[in-house]
């Protein structure tokens, strides 16, 4: 083997290599951004957790000082007001509950679409490394083997 003919050999090897080491090195990225994301979906899940429940012991409080209020003013808790006020309340409780809990499942379903997409990112770089360390092989295949372009596949010459 010819000094040029080790050095194409070594320049193919070493552009092949370069490229799939890039390659696993934005798979191992996507992967760790992965990861990251799948943690920021556990905190933001127990952060809309904790929302709820504060929004609704604010909520429970309001009612409880509303029902004291109506109580101190003589009104009779079972009466058609107190009864109305309190299913107001309630109702409104119930809506901003479910307000904060879809707003946290969309959060999540923002975060899991963003993970997806950081793992397809690290394949799709795992495999144009791959691809492209194959087209330097078979680009530096000419070079290294000049004869090899002019053979015919599949039939006599």
């Amino acid at each position: 083997m010819s000094l040029g003919s080790a050095l194409a050999l070594t320049g193919t090897a070493v552009s092949a290599i370069g490229s799939i080491s890039q390659g696993i090195a934005a798979n191992k990225t996507a992967k760790m951004q992965a990861e990251a994301i799948r943690s920021q979906m556990t905190t933001e899940a127990q952060l809309t957790a904790v929302k709820d429940s504060r929004t609704r012991a604010q909520y429970r409080s309001q009612i409880a000082q509303q029902r004291a209020e109506l109580a101190a003013r003589g009104v009779s808790l079972d009466s058609s007001t107190a009864i109305m006020l309190g299913q107001t309340a309630a109702q409104e409780m119930s809506f901003d509950s479910q307000s904060v809990r879809s707003d946290g499942a969309a959060r999540q379903q923002e975060l899991s679409y963003s993970r997806a997409a950081a793992l397809a990112d690290g394949k799709n770089s795992l495999l144009k490394g791959i691809f492209s360390a194959a087209g330097s092989v078979l680009t530096g295949s000419q070079q290294l083997w000049p004869g090899l372009s002019s053979t015919k596949i599949g039939g006599a010459a």
